[in-house]
């Protein structure tokens, strides 16, 4: 053990960082669990959409995952939208979506239940109703069902389809339709089951997601501020792993700090005397030693 107090301390605080690092190595891998909202690019829970994400990144499509509203920053025309099963859509979000559309988008929309939203994109948006059964055939081929003979769904169907093309059925509740609005496209799915993390690699799912996703090399954005997903700035910005780090950090500093201080022994006893101010001690002392002079000039002449 090193006999330098500085050194010591060094060594604690290094080996302090060391079991913290190591700490947070076993919790993060230990404590993942699947997280996230359905439909979300960003979710690794059975209903998300990560898996989709890390698919497409893989066919040659660069991924997207939009955190601002397409009212305040839309994407290039040239890209994919991809939004599924929102959790909230302001009436202002859906115009923009609808603007972006007839200026040219393509957009993959749609998902289990309400979808009344689509009523601010399309002049006559389908309906959507549940049922249709848990394995669909394709009806139509066509690029967006290239590849894709059944996928799997947990139910649901288009109705009242109006100029809308049925891809994928059953015929009376197709699972897929696509239609046009002004210069863009629409690929309207009544359940993102074959999308999804638990249903991506049942039947044709992949296909139909790779399908969907446009032309090759074609970038795929995935509108996540409709999941709960904003901008995040300062500290909550921050990576978990990060802010962990920055903990531990922080925690190491104070140890070093507290290794580092003085140690001025304990509290005086508030009943003990404190010792005499420095003037009177000097004058003290300085008497002392004038009554001692002539003794001891006596014993030099003696």
């Amino acid at each position: 053990m090193p006999r330098d107090g500085r050194v010591r301390v060094g060594l604690g605080i290094g080996a302090f960082v060391l079991v913290f690092a190591l700490v947070l190595l076993v919790v993060d891998r230990f404590t993942q669990e699947p997280e996230g909202p359905p439909s979300s690019s960003y979710a690794t829970t059975p209903q998300g959409l990560a898996a989709y994400a890390s698919v497409l990144q893989r066919s040659g499509h660069p991924v997207r995952r939009l955190r601002t509203p397409i009212a305040d920053e839309a994407p290039p025309t040239d890209q994919t939208l991809v939004v599924l099963d929102p959790d909230v859509m302001e009436p202002e979000e859906a115009r923009a979506i609808g603007d972006w559309v007839r200026k040219g988008g393509r957009l993959v929309a749609g998902g289990a239940g309400d979808a009344s939203w689509l009523d601010e994109v399309l002049d006559a948006p389908p309906t959507w109703e549940d049922g249709g059964g848990v394995r669909r055939r394709t009806l139509v081929p066509t690029g967006d069902t290239a590849g894709v003979r059944e996928v799997a769904s947990r139910g649901g169907g288009w109705h009242e389809l109006g100029g809308a093309l049925p891809l994928i059925g059953p015929a009376n509740g197709p699972l897929l339709v696509t239609t046009r609005e002004g210069e863009g496209e629409v690929a309207l799915l009544a359940d993102a089951t074959p999308l999804t993390n638990e249903g991506l690699d049942l039947a044709d799912g992949a296909a139909l997601g790779i399908a969907l996703a446009g032309n090759h090399r074609q970038t795929v954005a995935f509108l996540e501020t409709v999941h709960g997903y904003g901008v995040s700035r300062g500290f909550s910005g921050l990576p978990t792993q990060v802010k962990w780090a920055l903990l531990g950090l922080a925690l190491t500093a104070l140890v070093a700090v507290w290794s580092a201080g003085r140690r001025f022994g304990p509290p005086e006893d508030p009943d003990t005397e404190p010792p005499p101010p420095r003037v009177a001690y000097v004058d003290a002392l300085a008497a002392a030693f004038v009554r001692a002079k002539p003794e001891k000039d006596k014993e030099r002449s003696s």
